[in-house]
């Protein structure tokens, strides 16, 4: 319990700026110091900034959004998703921008406050359902009162609630016996010895937010900052954990979810069957999970290579999942039974250096 107990308390410093476009009083309002969420929404805070701000605003309609060094940030994306992808050299506090005018519509796809981001985490949830279980009926079929108590225990950090509720759902985690297996065996503890296979086959949900790069550094300060989201690749894909895989790492993983970084020919001509993430909330109102998309994800993600090398032309620098940077080594099965955000996805954020 540990685990998911860090991922729900986990929390960000924010130091939120208004815009100096919206300042109409002098001096300009201090900026407000927030403890955010990881696991929350950056649109769930303005109940807090409003007031905050609200004296020194012009005329207006307000639509809040926010901005990193002038990125608009994506508000259907977790705040500690946000904060580790976008902050390789993590700030504290982390100084966003806020706005309240000039929504950029051409970046970010309309928010109409929470309702947009309940409707967001709702339909992850069913996407997330369909991949590990198959179909999404039990998200679809919850009631009202356990949809609200759910939606409820995520905006609070309730983890107590939200355990309560999402049991309802049935979405079964791997096992983690291999996970002790590899620990053993990477200290060991244990004769290698072909012991027999223990865990059930699990097919986890993950996302993927992959920067690119094409200078080398040494420090993460160094790493360019994003000024344009074309330049993170999303990869939404399922990864399938099997009886016969004994100790299956995040390394394995890897190889499954960017074979395009590995040198073997077989990975190299496997398909990325990912639903990208513009088009999924552009639908939240729907079941944007279709029996195709999953079943071309399975077929063409669940397909485990036995060796691989990393490419010349790449190497991953970076490996975030809720703030941890996680070694190569870790077992699959932890990280998915520990890890996973509210919405059963698996949020990985990564960043590749790759020749130009």
């Amino acid at each position: 319990m540990e685990a998911p107990k860090f991922v729900w308390e986990g929390a960000i410093p924010l130091q939120i700026h208004l815009h100096e476009s919206q300042v109409t009083t002098l001096p300009p309002p201090p900026p407000a110091l927030i403890l955010a969420p990881r696991i929350g929404y950056l649109p769930l805070l303005a109940p807090l900034i409003k007031p905050y701000f609200s004296s020194t605003l012009p005329p207006g309609v307000d639509t809040i959004w926010f901005d990193y060094n002038g990125l608009p940030l994506k508000w259907y994306i977790p705040t500690g998703v946000l904060f580790d992808l976008l902050c390789p050299e993590p700030e504290r506090p982390w100084n966003i921008t806020v706005h309240f005018r000039g929504y950029p519509g051409s970046v970010l796809i309309p928010c109409e406050g929470e309702d947009s981001v309940k409707w967001s985490f709702i339909n992850s949830l069913k996407e997330a359902a369909y991949i590990m279980n198959g179909n999404c009926k039990n998200v679809m079929n919850m009631s009202q009162s356990d949809q609200l108590e759910l939606w409820h225990s995520v905006m609070n950090g309730n983890l107590e609630a939200y355990q309560r509720v999402s049991s309802k759902l049935k979405l079964a985690t791997v096992d983690d016996e291999y996970a002790s297996l590899c620990l053993q065996k990477s200290q060991q503890s244990v004769i290698e010895t072909d012991l027999p296979a223990q865990a059930k086959t699990g097919r986890v949900p993950v996302r993927l937010y992959v920067l690119s790069v094409s200078k080398d550094f040494d420090d993460l300060d160094e790493i360019p900052r994003v000024d344009s989201w074309e330049k993170i690749s999303y990869i939404n894909r399922p990864v399938e954990i099997r009886k016969e895989d004994k100790c299956f790492t995040l390394h394995d993983a890897l190889k499954i979810l960017l074979p395009e970084l590995f040198l073997d020919e077989s990975l190299m001509n496997v398909k990325l069957g990912g639903v990208d993430l513009e088009d999924a909330v552009r639908n939240s109102n729907e079941d944007v999970t279709s029996d195709k998309v999953v079943e071309d994800q399975g077929q063409n993600a669940c397909k485990r290579p036995e060796a691989c090398r990393i490419s010349s032309s790449a190497e991953i620098k970076l490996i975030r999942i809720q703030g941890i940077e996680p070694k190569l080594e870790i077992p699959f099965s932890w990280v998915a039974n520990n890890l996973l955000n509210p919405d059963y996805f698996l949020h990985v954020c990564v960043c590749v250096k790759v020749a130009q």
